[in-house]
Parts: C-alpha cells; structure tokens; sequence
C-alpha cells in the first residue's frame, strides 16, 4: 500500500495458436494458401464451442491489422484480432484435423 492506496497489479497471459501439422496441411492444400496468406480465427453466432454455447469458431482469410495473438507456419500467419478477445480471453487455441470430417477442430486450452 502507498500513499494510502492499493496498487492493483494486473496479470494478462499471452494467449497462444498452436495449429497441428495435419491442420496446417489441410490449410495450405485445401484452402489453397501461400506463403504471405494469412487466416483469421474469430468467434461468431451459433454453434458451440467446448466452452461456449451458441457461438463457435469462425474461419477467413486476411491480413492481420490490430493482432492479439498469431503463429507463422511456412509463411502463413495465423491470427486473432483484438476485437475477438471477449471470445479467447482466457484459453490458448489449438487448431487439430478430424480426418473422418475432413474439417479442422478447434480447442480452447485454459491458460494457468
């Protein structure tokens, strides 16, 4: 305590995209990308996610502008805008492949 008042210290976790090599095969084969693409995970309406009801992961390709988190794989970033962290906040993201789908899976990983 100084001065008379508490000091808040806040703690914000980097979040992290971590994209399976079956996942990234998928991106660059089927969604045809480059090097120098760029895909974005957003959430949007309807659906599930394993931690949210009536909303689930939404999937495009663009460039990132205002970044809050991102990977590079062969020259292709894989990003979260910042607008989105009311739906990432707290979880880490995995992006796997179901093969039986033919679809990537994503899982929020909670962050400690």
């Amino acid at each position: 305590m100084r001065g008379g008042f508490t000091e808040l210290v806040s703690v914000k976790l980097t979040m992290k995209i971590d994209i399976t090599e079956s996942a990234r095969e998928w991106f660059e084969n089927e969604v045809g990308l480059k090097k120098g693409s760029g895909v974005r995970f957003s959430g949007k309406v309807y659906g599930n996610t394993e931690v949210h009801e009536g909303f689930s992961v939404g999937m495009e390709v663009g460039q990132p502008s205002d970044i809050l988190a991102e990977t590079t794989i062969n020259g292709i970033i894989y990003f979260i805008d910042k607008h989105d962290e009311w739906f990432f906040s707290g979880y880490d993201l995995q992006v796997s492949f179901d093969k039986k789908r033919d679809e990537p899976i994503y899982h929020f990983i909670e962050q400690k």
